[in-house]
């Protein structure tokens, strides 16, 4: 078969749940990437209950996270000294992207979905792609799901992401030999880097250890990274430091163009103050997926994107807000007055933490933080002693 209903580019956790929840509808749809699955990817891989829950929902089934870490306490750091200790937190489960990404691929196969992975893409138009081989798909709706370089992005606008307003990450997995997950606390630490923070995630066998943060404020990353590994007593040369995007903080307004959607990382959909994508990568799929499904139910394949937008409503507004809110945690300004109302204030740090862990959404804590603005504009212009 070479005529589908809809191509989806990239397998990860967007791409296969646009694929799952269109095949399950009765679609002919093709789930192209580059990479044979399963494989592995660049992330700290925090699963939380807002994920567990859209897992269920898109795919029917729970995931199994037998092979996650599930922690319900926390470390969170700034500038060296600890912050707070929290217990008994909304579990967060600390996942390795090739095995929960291999879930989801699988159960978007077994909805129905073809598989063309491990076949790089040559070129593509609004309506097909060709492979390096020369064989060519067409389709009535391309959904773009391949990542924050991605190559759908570039043919509708000429570039995957701003460079002025992209994050960068570095990262990487300690192994046994250097540090024992086991007796590690789950760790955050704010101002590891600029407009960013550093983690240290344990996992089953390793321990995913990284920083990010806004790359035009962080022009000597290699530097901060190497001085994080040394606060957490790593050494800096035993262990591949890799690099990749972080597409935080700049969404796209207008995810695609008529029959041709952007979902996950490709659309920018991330959280710009936890850093978190896979929740919203697998609700965009999803939503991405039904818009597609009715505008060709519809006989109207041009309307994909207006239906996705209006599904996305929600979505972007909690984007919004996040940015707005992301001047006030990590804005050189308000950062140290935020910072010491979290030593203080247990009702603070658990905020945080229902952030997190995706309990609490973004209009909820804004106006949480407005309530309490008045104390920290008169704890922030206190002159210091």
């Amino acid at each position: 078969m070479t005529e589908f209903d809809i191509i989806i580019i990239g397998a990860g956790p967007a791409g296969s749940a646009a694929a799952a929840w269109a095949a399950r509808q009765g679609l002919r749809v093709a789930l192209v990437d580059k990479a044979r699955f399963p494989r592995s990817k660049l992330c700290g891989g925090l699963f939380t209950e807002r994920s567990r829950s859209y897992f269920r929902e898109i795919f029917g089934q729970d995931p199994d996270l037998s092979q996650a870490v599930t922690r319900h306490n926390c470390a969170l750091w700034y500038e060296g000294e600890e912050l707070a200790k929290l217990e008994d937190i909304p579990p967060l489960h600390l996942t390795m992207r090739l095995d929960i990404d291999a879930q989801m691929f699988g159960h978007a196969l077994a909805a129905g979905a073809q598989d063309f992975t491990g076949r790089p893409v040559a070129n593509l138009t609004d309506s097909s792609v060709t492979f390096r081989d020369g064989d060519t798909l067409t389709c009535r709706v391309l959904i773009g799901a391949d990542g924050v370089s991605s190559i759908v992005a570039k043919h509708l606008f000429g570039a995957a992401f701003d460079t002025k307003t992209i994050g960068f990450g570095l990262e990487i997995e300690a192994p046994l030999a250097l540090q024992d997950p086991q007796t590690q606390p789950l760790r955050i630490d704010f101002a590891a880097a600029q407009w960013g923070y550093g983690w240290s995630f344990p996992k089953q066998g390793s321990t995913t250890v990284g920083i990010g943060g806004l790359r035009a404020e962080n022009p000597d990353m290699k530097a901060q990274m190497a001085a994080y590994l040394t606060t957490l007593g790593l050494p800096t040369d035993a262990v591949k430091v890799k690099g990749h995007h972080l597409p935080f903080g700049d969404f796209r307004p207008h995810p695609g163009r008529a029959s041709v959607l952007l979902a996950g990382d490709a659309a920018g959909l991330v959280d710009p103050i936890t850093g978190e994508g896979i929740a919203f990568a697998m609700k965009s799929g999803q939503l991405a997926a039904q818009a597609a499904c009715d505008a060709l139910l519809a006989q109207a394949p041009q309307t994909a994107l207006a239906r996705y937008q209006k599904a996305l409503k929600d979505m972007h507004r909690n984007l919004r807000i996040a940015c707005a809110l992301r001047h006030v945690i990590f804005g050189p300004r308000w950062q140290k007055t935020l910072m010491a109302s979290f030593r203080r204030s247990g009702t603070m740090r658990m905020m945080y933490m229902q952030l997190l862990a995706g309990q609490v959404e973004y209009p909820e804590l804004a106006r949480r933080l407005l309530l309490r603005l008045p104390k920290y504009l008169l704890t922030a212009l206190r002159p210091s002693r």
